[in-house]
C-alpha cells in the first residue's frame, strides 16, 4: 500500500508539470496534494515497516514531531467553489498570488495544528518512557499522557478539534451546498454530469478523511482506544492517500489526455 501511494502520487507531480494544459489552479493544489500525501505516509508508515522488521515500539520526540498533516482539502474545495458558482471569473480569483497564499496558509495551518498538541504534550519534563496505543504520534494520546485532570484534556481536544476539524467542515459543506445548487442549473445534462462526477469524487475523499480522522480524535476521550477508532486511524493516514491519486486525478479524462500527449512527445522524440 505504501509503495501504490508513492508511485501513484509520484505520477501526478511530472504529469502537472509536464503539460501546459494541466498548468491551472485546480492542478496545481492536485500536485501539492500528492506531494503532501507522500511526505505524510512516509513519516508514518515507513516508521511502522521499521518498527515491525526490527520489533521495535520506540520514537524520538523529533520523530514525534514530524509525523503531522495537511488541510490543502478544504483549500481545494474553495477552488472549485470558485469554479462551478463563479465561472466567468474563475481565472480573475484563483490567480497565481492567491493560489501562493491559500498553499501558503494550509501548510502553517496544519504546523500549527500539529504544534500546538506535540509542543504542548512534549513540554513537560517527565514525559518519558510512555506507550501510546497506535503506531504513530496520535495528538490526543499525547494530551492523555500529559494531562492528569480527564476534564482539562478534554477541553484542549474539544477546543483544537472544533477550530481545526468541525470549522473547516463547516466551510466545505457549505460550500457544496452552493455547488450543488449551482449545478442543479445547469441545462446539459451533459455538464451536470461531468460537474457531479468532478466533485462527487473530491467530496467522497473530503469526507473520508475528516470523517475518519476527527473520529480518531476525538474517540479517545471516550475510551481507551478501541478497535474501530484504530482501524478508522488506518483508514486516514494510510488507505485515504492511497486512493487520492486514483480518485481525484487518474480517473480525471484531463490526467489520461495529458499522459497520452507526454506518451506521444516521447515517442516521436
Amino acid at each position: 500500500m505504501y509503495l501504490i501511494t508513492v508511485l501513484g502520487n509520484l505520477l501526478i507531480i511530472p504529469i502537472v508539470n509536464l503539460d501546459s494544459h494541466l498548468h491551472t489552479p485546480m492542478y496545481y493544489f492536485l500536485s501539492n496534494l500528492s506531494l503532501a500525501d507522500i511526505c505524510f505516509i512516509s513519516t508514518i508508515v515507513t516508521k511502522m515497516i521499521v518498527d515491525i522488521q526490527i520489533d521495535s515500539r520506540t520514537i524520538t520526540y523529533e520523530g514525534c514531531l514530524t509525523q503531522m498533516d495537511d488541510m490543502l482539502r478544504t483549500v481545494m474545495v474553495y477552488d472549485r467553489f470558485v469554479a462551478i458558482c463563479h465561472p466567468l471569473y474563475y481565472f480573475v480569483i484563483m490567480n497565481h498570488h492567491l493560489c501562493g497564499f491559500l498553499l501558503l496558509v494550509s501548510f502553517l495551518f496544519s504546523i500549527l495544528d500539529a504544534q500546538l498538541h506535540y509542543l504542548f504534550a512534549l513540554h513537560f519534563p517527565y514525559f518519558k518512557d510512555v506507550e501510546i496505543s497506535n503506531f504513530f504520534c496520535d495528538p490526543s494520546h499525547l494530551l492523555n499522557l500529559v494531562c492528569s485532570d480527564n476534564f482539562s484534556s478534554s477541553i484542549v481536544k474539544y477546543f483544537t478539534g472544533v477550530v481545526f476539524g468541525f470549522v473547516p467542515i463547516s466551510g466545505i459543506l457549505f460550500s457544496y451546498c452552493k455547488i450543488i445548487a449551482s449545478i442543479l442549473k445547469i441545462l446539459s445534462s451533459g455538464g451536470r454530469f461531468k460537474a457531479f462526477s468532478t466533485c462527487g469524487s473530491h467530496l467522497l475523499v473530503v469526507c473520508l478523511f475528516y470523517g475518519t480522522s476527527i473520529g480518531v480524535y476525538l474517540g479517545s476521550a471516550f475510551s481507551e482506544y478501541p478497535r474501530n477508532v484504530l482501524v478508522a486511524s488506518i483508514t486516514y493516514t494510510v488507505v485515504i492517500p492511497m486512493l487520492n491519486p486514483f480518485i481525484c486525478s487518474l480517473r480525471n479524462r484531463d490526467i489520461e489526455s495529458a499522459l497520452s500527449r507526454i506518451h506521444v512527445r516521447t515517442i516521436k522524440s
